[in-house]
């Protein structure tokens, strides 16, 4: 016994460390983790230290690329056990350990990282779901796993949510990423709204040609909420509401650029407190007693819709890792736990650079 004292001291430093880290520059995630189970908390609090750390290396770098590839090497070590003296790293080598994280969800999300500090461009929508299912999509599954959550259904829907997150985020952020010298709408979309995407990015301008674009885009965000949302129904009562508040607040944002006629250009649509609030209260309200109304069939039909192909990848790489025993599962019906989730996700999506790529499509099967 006297033995193990030095260890959990170190692993209790370390989480207060990632804690630290988490207190300055993600306040929102720090303060919400407060009301989160002691298992739950640390565990998404170690996840996220390391997400975070891969994030400011790649924004305050100067070597392009080479910052997501000392990341990558550093997410090596940890799986091969062998992390360096850091408390971030050793927190989430423990954290990954005790949740079976399969090494390749943070790597793709190094990947995503890697594409914006190449400064890709892409083409087409399936491009910009790729780009998404890394930055997005991958913090869904991670923290979906966190919870203990590893059912193949409910990854996909939840990959589908993050994705539609990042759609809207793209949609809300065209004014302020046009102004860094950055154009994520999908460059096909542009030219076919007679829009050169080259010198609209060097004279930005708003009109009905770019609304439509936009509009377009928060389209496709839209569906995907929808597919989200049959997953939502499907989980245990106590589970939904803090989810489906990610679903209305998010899809609140993209009605809001509508109500501006689609110029995220000129104004950035926000979400007030208090509205953010009220949504939370309908999120409640609409999965009490039976829940989300979709009839049975319907709603089975739409939970088994395939994963996209752009977070299939994600999906089948969590199977592996699934067996019996690999990982401490927490109640379903803890809803904090899901509300995690949620924290995670929002955190990850506000501080993304949402730069796309035209890298080529995920594996497929």
């Amino acid at each position: 016994m006297p033995q193990l004292l030095p260890e959990r001291k170190r692993s209790a430093s370390d989480l207060a460390a990632c804690r630290a880290l988490l207190r300055v520059g993600s306040r929102s995630f720090y303060a919400a983790s407060l009301l989160l189970p002691r298992e739950v908390r640390d565990n998404a609090t170690a996840l996220y230290a390391f997400c975070r750390l891969a994030d400011d290396a790649v924004d305050l770098g100067h070597d392009g690329c080479d910052a997501p590839a000392a990341i990558l090497a550093r997410l090596e070590r940890v799986y091969a056990g062998r992390p360096a003296d850091d408390p971030v790293e050793r927190a989430f080598a423990a954290m990954a350990e005790r949740c079976a994280l399969p090494q390749e969800l943070p790597a793709a999300l190094i990947e995503g990282l890697q594409w914006d500090a190449e400064g890709r461009q892409y083409e087409t929508l399936a491009d910009l779901q790729a780009y998404a299912a890394r930055v997005a999509g991958t913090v869904g599954a991670m923290m979906t796993l966190v919870m203990g959550v590893r059912d193949a259904e409910a990854l996909a829907r939840a990959c589908d949510l993050g994705v539609a997150m990042q759609l809207t985020n793209i949609a809300r952020d065209v004014g302020e990423d046009a102004r860094a010298g950055r154009l994520y709408l999908p460059r096909q979309w542009l030219r076919e709204a007679g829009i050169d995407p080259d010198d609209w990015l060097a004279q930005p301008t708003f009109d009905a040609a770019l609304a439509s674009v936009v509009a377009r885009l928060l389209n496709a965000a839209a569906r995907l909420y929808e597919r989200a949302e049959s997953g939502i129904a499907a989980l245990p009562l106590g589970c939904r509401p803090a989810i489906f508040a990610a679903r209305l607040i998010y899809a609140e944002i993209g009605d809001r650029v509508a109500d501006n006629g689609f110029d995220s250009l000129s104004q950035r649509a926000v979400v007030p407190k208090g509205r953010k609030v009220g949504l939370i209260l309908k999120g409640a309200a609409r999965t009490a007693g039976q829940g989300i109304s979709l009839r049975r069939s319907a709603l089975r039909k739409a939970l088994a819709e395939p994963a996209l192909a752009q977070t299939r990848f994600l999906v089948q790489a969590v199977q592996p890792a699934a067996a019996p025993g690999s990982a401490a599962l927490l109640p379903w019906w803890d809803l904090n736990a899901r509300v995690c989730w949620v924290i995670a996700l929002f955190e990850r999506l506000e501080r993304s650079d949402r730069d796309m790529s035209a890298a080529d499509a995920a594996p497929r099967a």
